[in-house]
């Protein structure tokens, strides 16, 4: 007889606990958390830099985007391109949260590879890698899958951005269903490095965070909030791709991918 499922409500907290174990495991290992602050410190510069320069247009850019007050009363042509300015500065963060993990990664591929097998080594053994693809072909892989997200991820911060327009729902509801989508994607980049040891491609790696979404989503929002926090993303990403790599092998990789290529269980 099959076992039942966790709750959703367990599987949320027992995500949050793998980004805590993550952490933990930097903690006892502070080699290899100095090792992997190197390339989040170098996307941290590029990133910050380039929302310092939209904090300081603000105000233009919300005029910009909001013409249609020009002609309304000086309230109201205020709280206009007030709302517009937080919806900028909020789609904004949303785009650089999710793209920072992405971007890392791929910046920092040979410190967050060798971070993730010293984890699963210290948990037993990494398996082999099942990836024989030659390193230009997977490094143009990671880079194509880096524009897909990117993509997606601008897509749903133009949605967020023209909904925190809404009377109060854009302040309210639109932030809560940013932090969870942000989530969802961020487990999906954190749990990359182990799941592609295995031979695991994007497609089937997302088809794995929807059969455990719950605890996917424990995980990414328990990490969108650290990285929410100024220096949380620099300080917490090692931490954040140990637990991701703990998700990966003792929740996720119970399905490898066969010889045809499709997913069977193991």
């Amino acid at each position: 007889m099959e076992a039942p499922r966790p709750s959703a409500l367990k599987d949320l907290f027992d995500g949050a606990g793998y980004l805590v174990r993550g952490i933990a495991w930097t903690a006892r290992h502070p080699a290899q958390w100095l090792f992997g602050l190197i390339p989040a410190l170098i996307v941290l510069v590029v990133y910050g830099t380039a929302l310092v320069v939209l904090a300081l247009n603000l105000d233009g850019l919300a005029g910009w985007v909001t013409p249609f007050a020009d002609g309304w009363s000086d309230g109201a042509r205020t709280s206009a391109r007030v709302v517009a300015g937080i919806a900028i500065l909020g789609a904004s963060v949303f785009l650089a949260v999710i793209t920072f993990t992405a971007m890392t990664l791929l910046v920092g591929d040979p410190f967050y590879e060798a971070i993730s097998e010293r984890v699963e080594e210290s948990e037993g053994g990494a398996p082999p890698d099942r990836d024989e693809a030659p390193l230009l072909t997977r490094i143009g892989r990671e880079i194509a899958d880096a524009l897909v997200l990117a993509s997606v991820a601008l897509v749903f911060a133009v949605v967020f951005f023209a909904c925190g327009f809404l009377p109060v729902v854009g302040q309210t509801v639109v932030p809560v269903v940013a932090a969870l989508v942000s989530g969802y994607f961020l487990a999906g980049e954190l749990t990359s490095v182990a799941l592609d040891r295995r031979g695991l491609r994007r497609r089937d790696r997302f088809a794995l965070l929807k059969r455990r979404r719950p605890l996917a989503l424990g995980f990414g929002v328990a990490t969108f909030v650290v990285f929410l926090i100024p220096f949380g993303a620099v300080l917490a990403m090692p931490g954040a791709v140990a637990g991701g790599t703990l998700l990966a092998r003792e929740r996720l990789a119970e399905v490898v991918p066969a010889d045809s290529g499709g997913l069977v269980a193991g």
